[in-house]
C-alpha cells in the first residue's frame, strides 16, 4: 500500500508533494541526480517516484517528454503512467527496459541499416528443439527449458559462449559442456539466418547501435535527459550497460530499490549496482524510506528479525501498536498443512474478511494443488496468480465486446444498472454457482466488472466505461477478483493483502533443496522476507514435518516474535527445533 497510511497526517506541502512524510518529501524534492532512494517494503516508493516526477515537471526542472521512467514489468509501467496522468503529467516515457530498447531499435534501425528491424522471436524453446533435432541430439523438454534459461543468463551477464562454458564445465543435464556450447552456437546461427532477435538480443542490439553510431547516441541523449529506474536491485549487467549508454555524460539519474527484495539473482540480477551506487557516484544524495504504511508492527518485527545484519537491510517501522503475533504452526504432512491453512482461511472469511483480502503464498508452483483442493473442499473460491489474465478470460472478453456494442446506442439508465442488465443477459446470476473451477471463475469475473461499474463516477457514460476497460487491459491494470489468491513468492512481489498465509517453511522447500551456496540460501531468505512483508494485518507461517524439519529461517526468526503456542498437531509435528 503505497503511502495510504499518510492520509491522516497534516500535509507537508501542496500539489504533488502533499501528504508525503519527511523522508518521502526529501526524496521527491531531490530532482537533480544522482539520487539513490533505498525504499523498504510498504514505504510508498511508487508514490514517491511519481510525485518526484510530477513535482519536477511542475517546477520546470523536467520536461515530461525528456523523462524516461524505467520499470521491470509492463504492469508496473502501466501503473506508473496511470498515476502520472492522475497527477496531471502526460508524455513521460514509462516503460520496461525491453519496451524502450525495442522502440529505439525499430526507430533507428531503418536509418542505420536501410531496412526494417529484425522480428522478435516469440520463444527460445521451440527453436532450440529444432536445432537439437537437426544436430541429432536427443534432449528432453526440461533440458531445453534449462538451456533457454542458460542462454538468457549468459546474455544478460554479457558473457560469450566460451566464457559461459568455462563457468559451467559440467554441462547441463545429460549434455556435456561442449554439446551445450555447440547447441548455443547453432541456435544463434539459425536465429540470425531467419533475421530474428530474441528477448535479450533486443537490449544487446540497442546497446550496440548506440555504442557504434554517434548520431544515434546523440539523438537518444537529446530525447531523454532525466532517468528514473525502479526496482534497481534487480538490474542486470546488460541493463546497466544500456542505461549507461542512454545517460552518456549526464548525471540526472534517480534509482529506487531495496536490497532485501533481490530475488532474481538466478536470472542475472545484481544488487551490487544498488549497494555500490555511492561508489560510482560519491556525491549522490541517498534517502532511506523505512516508514512502513502497509504492515502491522508485529509483522514488521518478524521481517526485521529475519533480515537483521544483511547487506543493505532497512529497519522497517510503523506507527500503529503491534497486534497479535504472527502465528506459527507445524503439521504432520503437506496435506494436513493445506487443510489446516484452509481452516484458517475459512475462519477469517467467517469473521468478515473478503476473499480478495486473503493470500496463500508458497515457494514452488507444485504446492498449489493440495491448497486448491483443500480450499475447494470448504467451498472457498481461489485463483492461482499467474494463470489467465483477467482481460483474457473469455467471459470478460465477451462482456467487454457487449459493453462496447451497447455504448453505440445512448441510454438514460444509470451506468451500473445498464452494465448489470448486459451482464445478466450474458449469464451473471445473483449468487455464484456451487461448482468450483471455470464456472466459478467466470461468475467472479463478471461480478468484478459489475463492481467496477458500481464504483465508477456517477456521470460516467457507457462509452467512457468501455474505454476505461480497454485502457486497463492495455496497461495490465487488472481489477481484484473476489477470490482467495494463491501465488508463488516470486509472483507475489509488489503485491499486498490484509491476511497472508506463508506455507512450506521447511528445509528443502524454503530454502529450496538446490540452494546450496551461501548466495543461493541468502536469496531464499530474501524470498521469505518478500512473502512476510506482503501481509498488512495478519500473518501465519506453517511447515509440514519431514526428514529435514522446519526451515532454518524459522530458527533465525526465533519464537520471540511469533505465536508458536499450540503448534503441536495430532501428528506430533514440532513448531521449531
Amino acid at each position: 500500500m503505497t503511502g495510504a497510511g499518510a492520509a491522516g497526517r497534516e500535509p507537508a506541502a501542496t500539489g504533488p508533494l502533499a501528504g508525503l512524510d519527511p523522508q518521502q518529501l526529501e526524496a521527491a524534492t531531490a530532482v537533480r541526480g544522482p539520487v539513490c532512494v533505498l525504499a523498504g517494503a510498504g514505504t510508498g516508493k511508487t508514490r514517491v517516484v511519481t510525485r518526484r516526477i510530477a513535482h519536477a515537471v511542475e517546477t520546470g526542472a523536467f520536461t515530461p517528454q525528456r523523462v524516461m521512467a524505467v520499470t521491470f514489468t509492463t504492469k508496473a509501467a502501466g501503473e506508473m503512467r496511470g498515476r502520472l496522468r492522475a497527477l496531471g503529467v502526460d508524455g513521460v516515457a514509462a516503460r520496461t527496459f525491453h519496451a524502450a530498447a525495442l522502440a529505439q531499435l525499430n526507430y533507428f534501425w531503418p536509418q542505420v541499416a536501410g531496412d526494417t528491424a529484425p522480428a522478435v522471436l516469440s520463444g527460445k524453446v521451440r527453436l532450440l528443439g529444432q536445432v537439437a533435432d537437426e544436430a541429432r541430439v536427443r534432449v528432453d523438454g526440461a533440458t531445453l527449458r534449462d538451456l533457454a534459461a542458460r542462454i538468457e543468463r549468459r546474455k544478460v551477464t554479457m558473457l560469450s559462449i566460451e566464457e559461459d562454458a568455462a563457468r559451467h564445465p559440467r554441462g547441463l543435464g545429460a549434455l556435456d559442456a561442449d554439446a551445450v556450447a555447440d547447441l548455443q552456437r547453432a541456435y544463434e546461427r539459425h536465429k540470425d539466418g531467419r533475421r530474428q532477435l530474441d528477448f535479450e538480443d533486443v537490449l544487446l542490439a540497442c546497446a550496440g547501435m548506440i555504442e557504434a553510431e554517434p548520431r544515434v547516441a546523440q539523438a537518444v541523449r537529446e530525447q531523454y535527459r532525466h532517468f528514473t529506474v525502479d526496482e534497481f536491485q534487480d538490474i542486470s549487467p546488460l541493463q546497466f550497460r544500456l542505461l549507461e549508454l542512454w545517460l552518456g555524460a549526464r548525471r540526472d539519474l534517480c534509482v529506487v530499490g531495496d536490497p532485501s527484495q533481490t530475488i532474481y539473482s538466478f536470472a542475472g540480477a545484481d544488487p551490487a549496482y544498488l549497494l555500490e551506487f555511492t561508489h560510482r557516484y560519491p556525491d549522490a544524495q541517498v534517502v532511506r524510506l523505512e516508514r512502513n504504511y502497509r504492515s502491522d508492527a508485529a509483522v514488521l518485527a518478524v521481517a526485521n528479525t529475519l533480515m537483521r545484519g544483511r547487506p543493505g537491510a532497512l529497519e522497517l517501522r510503523g506507527d500503529a501498536p503491534p497486534g497479535p503475533k504472527p502465528r506459527l504452526r507445524g503439521y504432520p504432512d503437506e496435506r494436513a498443512e493445506a487443510e489446516g491453512v484452509a481452516a484458517l482461511v475459512a475462519a477469517q472469511l467467517a469473521a468478515g474478511a473478503r476473499p480478495a483480502e486473503v493470500a496463500v503464498l508458497y515457494r514452488a508452483n507444485a504446492q498449489s494443488a493440495l491448497l486448491l483442493s483443500a480450499l475447494a473442499a470448504r467451498g472457498i473460491a481461489a485463483k492461482v496468480l499467474g494463470g489467465a489474465r483477467f482481460f483474457d478470460l473469455p467471459e470478460v472478453r465477451q462482456a467487454v465486446l457487449a459493453l462496447r456494442g451497447a455504448a453505440v446506442a445512448p441510454t438514460t439508465a444509470p451506468l451500473a444498472q445498464a452494465v448489470r442488465d448486459i451482464l445478466r443477459s450474458l449469464g451473471l446470476t445473483d449468487e455464484p454457482p456451487a461448482a468450483d473451477g471455470a464456472l466459478r471463475e467466470g461468475w467472479e469475473a463478471r461480478a468484478t466488472l459489475l463492481r467496477l461499474a458500481e464504483q465508477a463516477p456517477e456521470d460516467m457514460t457507457m462509452r467512457a466505461f468501455a474505454d476505461d476497460l480497454q485502457a486497463r487491459a492495455r496497461d495490465q491494470h487488472e481489477p481484484t477478483m473476489e477470490t482467495v489468491t494463491l501465488a508463488t513468492l516470486h509472483a507475489a512481489k509488489g503485491l499486498e493483502w490484509p491476511h497472508v498465509h506463508l506455507v512450506g517453511l521447511a528445509e528443502g522447500l524454503l530454502p529450496i533443496g538446490y540452494a546450496t551456496t551461501f548466495e543461493q540460501v541468502d536469496e531464499e531468505r530474501r524470498l521469505a522476507y518478500v512473502g512476510i512483508t506482503r501481509a498488512a494485518r495478519t500473518l501465519s507461517l506453517s511447515w509440514a514435518d519431514g526428514a529435514r524439519g522446519p526451515s532454518r529461517f524459522l530458527q533465525e526468526i526465533g519464537t520471540d516474535t511469533l505465536d508458536a503456542g499450540g503448534a503441536r498437531t495430532s501428528g506430533g509435528a514440532r513448531s521449531s527445533r
